[in-house]
């Protein structure tokens, strides 16, 4: 039998691998391996889910035109110029597929979220990873890559899996670099958890050839229902919309997300907590003898002296029955991505770790 040919790339994609769930034998797990939130959803969120259970039957609306006016709102943006997907990386899924191609180049760093090359290769354009500058965005790296092929640039500020951040000046100096036909790409996942951060909103207004993108499922609480968006000039956007399933998202999952943007109060409190936490864990860590830099994020990278103490350190939190990152495929071997919990999750971590460093010596 004949072999329809795959396109040019996709052989070429190793899959993705989520963040572990569960722990054979264990009732007690405690899962800090995927940057969710400790409090969950918000009960606004819950409740309009909840409400629209009775609907199940009907089409969506094709516009999403209540979440994007709430989001709009919210964040102070023109509503027609948001497109929403499933998740955030339908949204980059998007991006590529309209403006990038076989021969095209998509810039990505050596520590960025490893989709951005599945994304790239997914359509046959050629990834091209520029190292990073002591776990950070390096922004002169990435303009010495540029060339006549590059389509787009993927970024996330604040950065998954180190959770460092580039500062606006880099930002700005990185866009100024770029040539005009190369599409930037902020992708704005953890833009909550950074203090003052607008998630680049205020450089897709400036420029014409950047789009943001942002989640539901981080700071909001809604990684089961996949809901995200993007912010970019209106002449970007009408070309992602005509690429863009007309009922992509649900009524339940436009509904859970719309209340989630409008309950400010409990998205405050959500941040608040990931700051205080956030903090405790990052100096805790650090007396211990734990390297970790400052995290714009709702984690932190737990740094050890090698990748065999990082796999040890691993077993230990294992044992206790606490799931967290190995990041060895980020190119970083010797660390691990541990979520930011509640004040229990947090004080659980740092105890077994205390535990697994005395032991060592430290």
């Amino acid at each position: 039998m004949t072999q329809t040919p795959v396109q040019p790339g996709i052989m070429d994609i190793a899959l993705y691998v989520s963040g572990e769930s569960t722990l054979a034998g264990r009732a007690d797990v405690l899962k800090l391996s995927s940057n969710e939130n400790p409090l969950g959803p918000s009960p606004a969120a819950q409740e309009a889910f909840r409400r629209a259970a009775g609907d199940l039957h009907r089409y969506p609306a094709t516009d999403h035109a209540g979440l994007r006016a709430a989001i709009g709102q919210v964040h102070g943006l023109d509503p027609d110029r948001i497109i929403c997907g499933v998740g955030s990386d339908e949204v980059l899924q998007f991006v590529v597929q309209a403006f990038a191609g076989p021969g095209d180049e998509v810039i990505t760093t050596q520590h960025g979220f490893s989709m951005y090359p599945i994304l790239a290769r997914m359509v046959g354009a050629t990834p091209v990873t520029v190292p990073e500058d002591t776990r950070r965005v390096d922004v002169d790296a990435i303009l010495a890559a540029v060339t006549v092929r590059t389509r787009v640039v993927f970024i996330a500020n604040p950065a998954n899996p180190t959770g460092t951040m580039l500062g606006a000046d880099e930002l700005q100096r990185l866009i100024d670099g770029l040539p005009p036909q190369v599409l930037f790409v902020h992708d704005g996942a953890y833009t909550e958890f950074a203090e003052g951060f607008d998630g680049g909103a205020s450089l897709v207004d400036r420029h014409p050839n950047v789009i943001m993108t942002r989640t539901f499922s981080k700071a909001y609480g809604l990684g089961g229902l996949r809901v995200g968006w993007g912010y970019a000039a209106r002449e970007v956007i009408d070309v992602l919309n005509r690429i863009r399933q007309p009922f992509n998202l649900s009524d339940a999952q436009m509904d859970a997300a719309r209340a989630a943007v409008l309950d400010r109060d409990f998205t405050t409190r959500c941040i608040a907590l990931n700051a205080r936490m956030r903090d405790r864990m990052r100096q805790s860590l650090i007396q211990m003898g734990i390297g970790c830099d400052e995290s714009h994020a709702n984690f932190v990278l737990a740094r050890f002296d090698g990748p065999d103490t990082a796999a040890a350190a691993d077993a230990a939190l294992r044992a206790d029955g606490i799931l967290v990152r190995r990041v060895g495929g980020y190119g970083l071997p010797d660390a691990l991505r541990i979520t930011v919990g509640d004040e229990d999750a947090v004080t659980r971590v740092l105890d077994c770790l205390g535990r697994f460093m005395q032991g060592r010596g430290q």
